[in-house]
This record gives structure tokens, sequence and C-alpha cells, in this order.
């Protein structure tokens, strides 16, 4: 008889693999599957990414638990070893250390619920038996894998599925296509969320249509980023248009798009698309003056490879790159998320393009921090996108084409600045 009601070992796995100590689907994995070697019974398991790093989880067993907690910037993982009955919490630990590939370790093993110091207590229990054998454990056990995008004060958590259908570490950054319950497959650059199936149209509509309906004739126009394919989708929409010219630095994100999200990467193969694998910031260095009616900066945070995309060289460059009647469309953050870059991206573009030549467009993303997301223009010439009047066009274009967020009303709309954006945007 055994004198203990548990087992405890406490863990702590060092020298690990940080790419592996911030991976939360390959963590959660592991400690399934180093549950399973040691013959346990999963009932669920909850796992959570913080961003940038960090992954917590824990497996419920039927023999008790599995916890983890991990700091990849060590590559060190504390780990929580819980069990009763027969089962040899040690497999699971041999199981784990080769998984993280630890160099070294420590482990400490108690037993818990010394059976000498406890007094059994005799209680009615039929009618929680019969309640139990009513209970029937499903064929696969519940999944709960969380992933994070965050800043230091505020978060986007998204439940999914924990299944990774790509993952590459390209020369620029961290590419992953994974898939939400809520939102479907989504592309996550460095831990931030990108784009997702279900709300995708959102930002793709928003960043296209209203500058092309403003311009109403654009013929050659140049997207900067926009790799999961989704603008340049949107823009050959329009038939009067001639040639698209798309510059986009990493390739790994267009190879994964066009695998799994085919319905966002759909007109790769517009002959009207030049698709340049290429840093757009040096494109545009040694582009030709007065070029484009239109160029949409499609990037992402100012961040990692971005992060020139909010410099003044770069939008100067764009300028002199468009035509004498042209539109500039940059992606500009969200004035609740990051004020600081919303705010210096737009005092920058008044700087180049003139005061009343740098409206900013608001629309909503459910998946993106805060919801609330901006475009930031840059226009040249006698061009307003605030007032427009081809309104009957615009819907027979919505209506012909199926959109699901851009109309008349959200084009003018969208322009309309609350109170704390006016603010920060003088």
């Amino acid at each position: 008889m055994s004198t203990a009601l548990g087992n405890h070992i406490l863990v702590e796995f060092m020298n690990c693999d940080p790419h592996i100590m911030n991976d939360v689907a390959a963590i959660e994995r592991d400690m399934v599957g180093a549950a399973q070697k040691a013959g346990a019974t999963v009932i669920n398991s909850t796992f959570h990414h913080f961003s940038p790093y960090g992954v917590s989880g824990v497996v419920v067993i039927q023999e008790s638990h599995l916890a983890i907690h991990t700091w990849p910037e060590y590559g060190y993982a504390a780990v929580d070893l819980f069990t009763c009955g027969e089962m040899d919490a040690w497999i699971s630990f041999d199981f784990l250390k080769e998984c993280f590939g630890a160099k070294s370790y420590s482990a400490l093993e108690m037993k818990r619920g010394s059976v000498n110091l406890l007094t059994r207590n005799n209680f009615d229990i039929s009618t929680m038996r019969q309640k139990a054998a009513e209970w029937r454990n499903p064929d696969f056990y519940t999944r709960n894998v969380w992933f994070t995008d965050k800043d230091d004060d505020q978060a986007l958590s998204l439940r999914f599925t924990g299944q990774v259908f790509f993952d590459v570490e390209s020369p620029f950054q961290r590419v992953r296509i994974l898939e939400s319950y809520k939102y479907g497959k989504m592309l996550a650059l460095d831990d931030m969320v990108m784009t997702t199936e279900k709300d995708e149209f959102h930002y793709h509509e928003m960043i296209s249509h209203p500058a092309m309906f403003t311009l109403e004739n654009a013929k050659n126009i140049l997207v900067i980023g926009g790799g999961d394919g989704g603008t340049v989708r949107e823009i050959l929409r329009h038939e009067g248009v001639e040639k698209v010219t798309m510059v986009e630095i990493d390739g790994a994100v267009i190879d994964s798009c066009k695998e799994f999200l085919p319905t966002i990467a759909a007109a790769f193969d517009d002959p009207k698309l030049e698709l340049i694998v290429d840093d757009g910031i040096e494109f545009l260095k040694n582009a030709k003056a007065n070029s484009y009616d239109l160029i949409v900066v499609d990037g992402s945070d100012p961040v990692g490879p971005a992060e020139g995309l909010f410099s003044v060289e770069f939008y100067t460059n764009c300028y002199n790159a468009l035509k004498e009647t042209g539109i500039l469309v940059a992606q500009g953050e969200s004035p609740k998320f990051n004020e600081k870059a919303f705010t210096e991206l737009n005092k920058t573009l008044q700087q180049i393009f003139g005061k009343d030549k740098a409206p900013v467009s608001l629309f909503f993303v459910p998946t993106y921090p805060t919801g609330m997301w901006s475009f930031q223009y840059g226009i040249k010439g006698d061009l307003n996108p605030k007032q427009i009047s081809n309104f009957e066009k615009i819907q027979e274009f919505v209506e012909a084409k199926g959109l699901r967020y851009y109309n008349d009303e959200v084009h003018v709309g969208s322009f309309a600045t609350p109170n704390f954006v006016k603010s920060l945007i003088k």
C-alpha cells in the first residue's frame, strides 16, 4: 500500500532550445506526449503564449496534472509533474528533457499527502458516482491553446487549435500560419497577428478602394509589402488598372499565404501584377519620379523589416515617385494601441505632403489590438478623398464585386475622426 496520495516532481530544465521554449504549439504537443508516454489518460490541455516570449500551460490527466512555464530568453522551463496511482512521472521527465533539448536540469521529488498524517472521511458519494457514470470522456481530449499579440500594457488573445500549418524563421522574421477557432487560419509575423480568414476584408478593402475611387482612373500602382496578397487582390478588381508592381521583402510570407491562405492570395497569378521579392525601401530610392498614380504601403508594425517604412526618407521617396496627381496610402497603426507611431507618421506626412494633404481614415478590425486601426494618406494634386461624388459608381462596384466592408457611406464616414484623434494629429 502506498504511503502517500501523490508523487510530485519539481523540475528545472536549463539551457533548452529557446525557439522551442517560445513555441506554444510545440510545448503543448510535448507536454501531452509526455503524459501519454507515461501511460496517463489526458483529460484537458490549456496553453497560452505570451508575446514576445513565454509559454504557460497545464495538461490535466486522470492521474493529476503536468504544468509548465517557460522563459525562452533564458532557455529555461519550470515543470511540475504531479501524479497519483501507478504512473511513473520520471518517464515524462526523460521525454521532456529530450524534447526541450535541455543540456542541464535539476529535479526534486516529493511525496504529497502522507497517509500516516491523514484521516479518511466517510461520506455518501452515491450521487456523485451516479453522475460520474453518466459522464463519458470525449474521443479526443479538450484543447485550450491561446495565441497572444501584446505590447507591454495590453493584449489580444485568440484561442487556436494548436495546429501549425507553416512555421519558417526567414532572414527577416518568424512566419507562421495558425488556425484560430473564431477567425479561421491566420498569418502571424513575429507573434503579431497580420491577417485572418474571417476579417481580412476589413483591412484589404479599406486600404484599396477609398483611394481608387478618389483617383477614379488609376493605371499604374505600386504596393510595398502586402505579402499576404489581399491588397493586390482588391486593387486588381478595378478593370481600368493596367499594372500593379508589388515589392515584398520576405518571400516566406508570400509562399505561406499562397499555400494556406489562397482566398487572400488569389491574385498572385494575375498577368497585370509584377511581383518582386526585394526591399521596398531600396526599391523606392531608385524609383523614377512621377511614375505611380497610387502607392500603397501595406507594412506591419514599425519593428523588424518594417521599421524603415515609418521614416521621413522613405515617405519623401514615395512623394517623388507619385505622379503630380496621386495618392499615398500607408498602414497607419492604431490611435489607441500605438499612439506614438500613429502621431509621428501623420506628422511626417503633413511635413512632406502639406498640412491639409494628410487625412486619416479609421476602420475596425476585430483581431487587431483595440479593434480600431488607421490608414494615413498623402495627397498630391487637387484630390480630396473626403469629398467624392461618384456614389452610384461605387455602389455598382460594391454589388458587382461582392464587397463586404467598403461602400460609399463607409468611404465618407471613415474620414470622420473623433476628438481624441484630432488632438493627436494636431
